[in-house]
């Protein structure tokens, strides 16, 4: 897929980290964005520099995605590329024993069912709605109709203690890659899936100092924390090479997570 004033993209996520790193890359190439998003001031902020259209969605309610959708596709026309980055995660033990009291207890399943409502079935949510939207446009000459990008990360291979919900969530994101690139091969849909490791994002950068030094310190090579603009370039790679499809791909600089 060509990248120009002719292609919108849906970015979710897109405030901030991962997503807007891609949002202003896409944008770059002239692309019209619009940014789904929790935050609205950091979206309505983006959106403007770039040009674009700000959505103010939870990725959990359909109404609002529907809502979403509608917005962007008023403003910029109906989307050929979506880019989802919004997730989160939490660290929970299984089961375990309060440090204080001794008490024993287990992992909440509201807080589990969370991370996969957000993580896993958001993400779909989007993917479904978007992808429906792209059947109503007509192939491009060079083969495309849409190319859809999901955000997992090596959590999915390589799960840490108190992962066990973020993992599960990302690992379906990886395992859901293949069957919605099957599901879309016949309308030239194209679907991947990037696999982040320890990348330089709001989550991390509230992190002391030491912290964040140790973390970059545990990867191999290059000893540093990603940049977003590393895994913006990923997602543009998968968006325009046309033969990349059903892929899902590590991009953390060769780290292989410890239990903890």
């Amino acid at each position: 897929m060509k990248l120009d004033s002719s292609i919108s993209a849906v970015i979710t996520g897109g405030a901030s980290g991962l997503g807007a790193a891609t949002a202003r890359r896409l944008a770059a190439s002239g692309v019209k964005v619009a940014l789904f998003d929790l935050n609205a001031e950091a979206g309505e902020k983006l959106a403007a520099e770039l040009g674009g259209v700000f959505c103010k969605v939870d990725v959990t309610k359909e109404d609002e995605v529907d809502a979403g959708f509608a917005k962007a596709r008023a403003a910029i026309g109906q989307e050929r590329i979506l880019v989802n980055c919004a997730g989160t995660g939490n660290a929970i033990k299984t089961a375990g024993r309060d440090k204080t009291t001794g008490e024993i207890k287990a992992f909440p399943t509201a807080n589990f069912e969370r991370i996969i409502q957000i993580n896993l079935i958001g993400t779909f949510r989007c993917i479904a709605k978007s992808a429906a939207g792209m059947l109503t446009l007509p192939v491009l000459p060079d083969g495309d109709r849409g190319a859809i990008v999901n955000t997992a990360s090596v959590a999915a291979q390589d799960g840490q203690m108190g992962q066990a919900s973020y993992s599960a969530s990302k690992a379906g994101v990886v395992g859901m890659t293949l069957p919605i690139a099957r599901d879309l091969m016949g309308e030239a849909i194209r679907v991947n899936t990037i696999l982040p490791g320890l990348f330089n994002t709001p989550l991390l950068q509230g992190a002391p100092e030491k912290v964040k030094e140790a973390l970059a310190a545990s990867v191999p090579f290059p000893k540093r924390l990603g940049d977003p603009g590393e895994y913006a370039a990923l997602a543009e790679f998968m968006i325009t090479n046309g033969y990349m499809n059903a892929e899902s791909v590590r991009i953390d600089g060769a780290i292989r997570m410890a239990p903890r």
